[in-house]
This record gives C-alpha cells, structure tokens and sequence, in this order.
C-alpha cells in the first residue's frame, strides 16, 4: 500500500484525555496522525484503525500528516494546560502518543517528536510517557536523559510476544531482539523503561520472555485485546485478522484466562513490577499474586 504523506500545522497538539486513558495521562499529544506503521504486525489489530477521527475514511496504514509545528504548538499550550491539569486532574501529565507512534521511520527525515522533547525540556510537563514500537527510540537516549531530570519519565516499548511473525500475518516494525536493545540501551542511560505486552499475543517461553523482560525493563504491562481494545470482549479486534492468527498457533490464547496465566508466570519472575491493562499503562502495578481481574493492585513505579 502506498503512504500519502501531508504536513499541516496545527493549532493545538495537546488533547486533555477522556475514555481509556483519563486515570492513564491529563493529556495525549500526537506528533503525527495516521502511522507507517499501519501496515506492519502491530498495525493490523491497532485499535486506532476504528477511529473515524484519526483515520477520516483512509485505510490505516495508508497516510501519515506530518505536524510541522508540533513543538510551537506544545509551547504555546504548555502553561495553560498545565493550570488545567493540575487543577483538574491533579498533575500534567502527558502520554505521547495513543494514536500513531512518535518513532515512525519519517521522524528521522522531520524530526517531529524531537522537536517536541526539545521544547519539552524548556517547558516539561509534570509526567512524559512514551509508547513506541520502535527500536528507533534508542536513538534518544541523551535527550531522553535530560528531560528525565525535568520531569517524571518513562519509556514504553511494545514486545508483544517472544515471536516476531504470527501465520499469514506482516512482521513487525522492529524485530523482538531490536526492541529488547533499544530497551536495554535506555536503561543504560538511566531512563525507566516499561515492556508493553500488549496486545498479548501467544508466546512460545513465557519463563524466558519474561526473564529477557526483567533483565531489560523495570517493570512489565499485560493487556488483552479482551478489555484493551475499547470494545465490549474485544469486538473491535475480532473484526481483524489478528484472532484467527493468534488461534492458528494457539487457541487459548483468545481468551482472557490465557492473561492471567501469562501474568502468574510475569509475578513469578518479576513480583511488584508487573501491571494490568489500563492500570499498568498508568503505572499501577500488582503487588502479589493476581486475584480476579485486575485486582489487587501496589504500589506504582
């Protein structure tokens, strides 16, 4: 599929939060829209592809609108949404990004986000959380360490699975071992690292998946398409392709059962660093053994 590519500015790029993510962050900031990602593993069960918003009747996958101003436009917005957040929702706290990564491979040609974590450092919000797929993350290792030392910061790196293709399925955008070096890389720098596990997908070696994720991350998020996709028991998912993949190697592994067995071999591994859903991406971890659900949680990272 070709990628239609825009620029366009923008007059804001700061989202207060709603939904899914309002116990996450007070804010989302996208420093793109659409992903060149979309045609990759991670792109094919994306939860943002059902989002009429975003994708404006395009097939994921097929456009990306690069926010030229991004980083002017964070400026511009920082110390009024920063009132706001602190007053409504106790911190400013700023999740980049929901919607479409913010280490697309066109970032090395624009260099949005790094534009938006430069401006970042002049004016840092109180919590910066960064979700990626990408390896190329590790490529910021010296900025990221700066900002660490204005903000609260961590890095998020989707590693869904030990395998890196699912049958009849596109690879990923960066393969497992990159992902796990890029974490690695970071955590050598000094920035708190989050391995994503999410959307869970079957994994060959839970007990050494997760002996990799310790040695590399200091904590680990588990979330299900069941629950995690913003549709009642994963409806949005199971119009993709993604479940009959996941079936084909292991049957089990569509059900929300399968999660909490994948998260009692995490605990097993990695007890206190281990987090749930929508509670683990907000930094909320399990502080024993699961109970039902989500339960139970301790203290946050």
């Amino acid at each position: 599929m070709s990628l239609a590519l825009t620029t366009t500015r923008v007059k804001s790029i700061l989202t207060r939060s709603s939904g899914y993510l309002k116990t996450v962050c007070s804010h989302s900031l996208q420093p793109y829209r659409g992903c060149s990602f979309g045609n990759s593993l991670c792109g094919v069960g994306c939860y943002v592809r059902h989002n009429p918003f975003v994708t404006r009747g395009a097939a994921w996958g097929s456009f990306l609108e690069v926010r030229e101003n991004a980083a002017a436009a964070y400026s511009s917005r920082w110390d009024r949404e920063r009132r706001w957040a602190r007053a409504n929702r106790g911190r400013f706290s700023v999740f980049m990004s929901s919607a479409t990564d913010p280490f697309v491979p066109h970032e090395r040609r624009y260099g949005i986000t790094l534009a938006v974590l430069h401006a970042m450092i002049e004016n840092p919000p109180d919590e910066l959380i960064i979700q990626t797929h990408s390896h190329l993350v590790a490529g910021y290792g010296d900025i990221l360490s700066a900002l660490s030392r204005r903000c609260s910061l961590r890095v998020h790196i989707s590693i869904e699975s030990d395998r890196n293709r699912l049958p009849g399925l596109p690879p990923p955008a960066s393969s497992v071992a990159r992902r796990f070096g890029a974490a690695a890389a970071l955590g050598e720098v000094g920035i708190d690292v989050v391995i994503t596990v999410s959307p869970l997908l079957p994994i060959a070696d839970p007990d050494a998946f997760f002996r990799r994720i310790d040695a590399a991350a200091d904590a680990v998020v588990i979330d299900h398409f069941i629950g995690g996709d913003g549709s009642m028991d994963g409806a949005r998912t199971r119009r993709t392709p993604l479940p009959v993949a996941m079936a084909a190697v292991d049957p089990a592994c569509l059900e929300l059962a399968y999660r909490d067995t994948i998260v009692a071999r995490a605990l097993a591994i990695m007890p206190g660093r281990v987090g749930v859903g929508i509670d683990g991406f907000a930094g909320r971890l399990l502080g024993g053994p699961p109970t039902s659900g989500d339960a139970a949680l301790g203290a946050a990272l």
